[in-house]
Parts: C-alpha cells; structure tokens; sequence
C-alpha cells in the first residue's frame, strides 16, 4: 500500500484528528494486512486489525522485539542471527528486550506495579493535582492546559516514583519537557538525553548509599544481587518516557475530545461511577500511542491468508485496531457508557504497559478533578484552529488554550 500523495508519515504512525488515517481505516476494512514502507529501510507487514495485533504482540516466540540492523534477513531470507541474543545497548530498557532477559527484569518490577503498590501514591497524585488547579485558578484564563496541567502533573507524579529529591524536581522538569520539544535543534535534544541519563546515574548512586521507599530503593533493597547500576537507570530512563508523554497527551487530548462532548463531559464531572468507563473508552478511542517498537518474523506464519517469512518485519496501527467494527459496535463512536471495550491501547503480551495501573490512577484524578474545579471549562479559541501534533509518535497536542 503507497501512501497519499505528498504524506511522508508511515502508514503505522499516520494519524487524522482522534482517529486512524483513512488509508489504515481502509486497509483494516479491506485486505487487514499490507507490504509498507519503512524509513529504516527494508519493507514491513503492516496490521490493522485487533484480533490479528493481539496475534501477533502475543506471540514473542515468533516476533522478536529487540532486533537490531545486524538481525536483519540477508538475499537468502535467513535471519543472521537470533535477536535474543543481546547486542548493543539495551540495558534495562523492557521495550528492548526479549524473553528471558525481558522476563528477568519485569519479574523484578511487577511488584512495583500492583494496583495496591500504586495506591501509595495516589493521595501525593491528588495534591499534584491539586497544587496545579490552584496555580491554573491563579493565572486565570486564558490558560494552556496542556504546558500548566497535562505536561507538569505525570512528570512530578515519575519524580515521585523514582525518588528524585524536590530541590531537584524544577530542573527534572524543565529538562524533561525540553526533552519532548520537537522543535529543538537535534544536538540540542541528544544534549538533554545525555543530561538525563547523567541525572539518572547520580540518582541510582545516591540510592545505592541511602535506598528510599521510592521505586529504585525498592529494587535496590528486594534485588541488590540482581539488578546492575546500568539496569537501574536503563529502567528509569525507561519509565520516564513511557510514563510522562503518554499520560500528558491522554489529559490534553482526552480534556479536548470531552469538550466536543459535552453530555459525556457532564458526566465524567457529577458522577464518580463513570470516571473509571471513561478514561478506558478514551484510551480505545484516542490511542495515543499510534504503533510500537517493529518485529522481526522468527519463523514462517500466515496472517489474513498474507504469508510473513522468516526475517520479514511487522509493524501495526493501534488506532486502527483500537476502531474495529468487528470488535467494537459503532467504533467511530465516543460513548463512555460502553461496557468494558476491549482495547490495545496498552500494548498486549509480554509487553503490555507495565505502568497502566499509574497511568489509569493518574487520568481517574486528573479528568474529573479539572472539570468540577473549573464546571465551565471552554475552548478559549477557535476549534478549528486546534494545533495537533501531527508528526510526534505518542498523538497529542501542541497547545490547548481554554478558559473558564
């Protein structure tokens, strides 16, 4: 499948306002599966449809997830080596990994991650929470909800998390924000990805001296033995920004498709039984998070009567996927009265999100939280003049100016 004219986005990341990209719609409604083109060069398999993504990220046996260009099939399609075999540095980065290795440290973390770990946290999430509506109520309005409340809240809930101490925590910020800007200079974003990771050593060292209650002193003092320094910050890194961009861009989006909404607004305001309904059917209907890290086929498989060989890469649409008809009745649809829709929004398999459990936690305070403080939330421009970010992996906004 070729994309549309002047479209240089691939087809797994392409995105069209809330939903998937015609051209994904299409092929999910048509063939499901397609030969695509990929900016890392050779082609992939590209799927769209739900049952066949849950397939395949189900299926770690036969789709590696931390292959690297030397893995890559030659002109005779033999894998030239097994991708399990680790090379390169992947240190404690889970999206990287394959099982064993994979299964090793996510052993170690999902402790860490249990619904009743996460309550800990939520009474510091609410005064987050709180402690940014009353700064938001301050500087009156107009405000950008997504700089002052989508952005800040996640980044101050993963210091937390990962014990950054609070005279560190405006500089954490700053830079983790800086970080997500697309619009630096490239030297200048590989400058603050070396900065982070410097940071993250001096804090994996200074919990070796002194572990806290937070997450890296919990492995520290459960798993000294079997966790390296490297591990530790490779893990942190990791849960930086797999735990602050999405969850930002679920509360602008998801604040902004609530607006267009407003009976379902209304609802996710007054009533404390629809928070939990809501922010599922908002994550099956924004899908955030457009595709995931490529596979690469270990063995011959047939998919829609499509036969991946041995060696072949697979991408996948989760927008798509997340709108099948033969999943989803009306999938076009945002109704946060449905029962329970089943969604990949969190991934699936091996690699399902570790922290959804945090990310849920964070989106049932933060939604209802901002609409009963300010019951007369409104766009403060235009909607059409809205300005997505179109290009970015995780889907979001650039701005969203309201008032109140």
């Amino acid at each position: 499948m070729t994309p549309s004219p002047g479209t240089t986005t691939p087809l797994d990341l392409r995105r069209t306002g809330f939903g998937p990209a015609p051209d994904a719609e299409e092929l999910r409604n048509g063939a499901g599966i397609a030969r695509v083109p990929t900016p890392f060069g050779p082609p992939a398999w590209l799927l769209t449809r739900q049952a066949d993504v849950r397939r395949m990220l189900g299926d770690a046996d036969t789709f590696a997830n931390g292959w690297t260009p030397e893995d890559l099939a030659g002109d005779d399609g033999a894998v030239r080596r097994d991708p399990r075999q680790l090379s390169g540095d992947r240190t404690g980065n889970l999206l990287s990994l394959d099982p064993p290795e994979h299964t090793r440290l996510r052993k170690m973390l999902a402790g860490e991650f249990t619904v009743r770990r996460m309550r800990r946290l939520e009474p510091r999430i609410v005064e987050i929470v709180d402690h940014h509506l009353d700064a938001l109520e301050r500087s009156g309005a107009p405000a950008d909800l997504v700089a002052q409340y989508a952005l800040p809240i996640p980044s101050l809930v993963i210091c937390e998390l990962l014990g950054v101490p609070p005279g560190d925590q405006d500089e954490f910020q700053a830079r983790t924000s800086a970080q997500l800007d697309t619009g630096l200079p490239e030297e200048r974003r590989v400058a603050l990805a070396a900065e982070a990771l410097a940071y993250m050593q001096t804090l994996v060292a200074r919990a070796r001296r002194d572990p806290g209650d937070d997450l890296i002193g919990m492995l520290l003092r459960e798993h000294t033995d079997d966790l390296t320094s490297d591990e530790l910050v490779g893990i942190a890194n990791l849960l930086l920004v797999a735990g602050h961009e999405t969850t930002a861009n679920m509360l602008g989006l998801g604040t902004l498709a609530l607006l267009r909404h407003p009976e379902q607004l209304a609802a996710v305001r007054d009533d404390d039984d629809a928070v939990a309904p809501a922010v599922e059917e908002l994550m099956r209907w924004l899908s955030i998070v457009s595709s995931g890290s490529p596979r690469l086929a270990l063995r011959d498989v047939e998919i829609e009567g499509a036969t991946i060989h041995r060696g072949d890469l697979v991408v996948f649409n989760l927008p798509a996927a997340n709108r099948d008809p033969s999943v989803v009745d009306d999938p076009d649809r945002l109704d946060i009265t449905r029962d329970a829709p089943p969604h990949v929004a969190f991934g699936h398999g091996v690699h399902h999100c570790l922290g959804a459990p945090l990310a849920r936690m964070e989106m049932r305070i933060a939604f209802p939280a901002l609409l009963r403080r300010f019951p007369t939330l409104r766009l403060a421009i235009p909607d059409d003049e809205v300005a997505w970010a179109t290009e970015h992996a995780i889907h979001g906004l650039e701005r969203l100016p309201v008032a109140w």
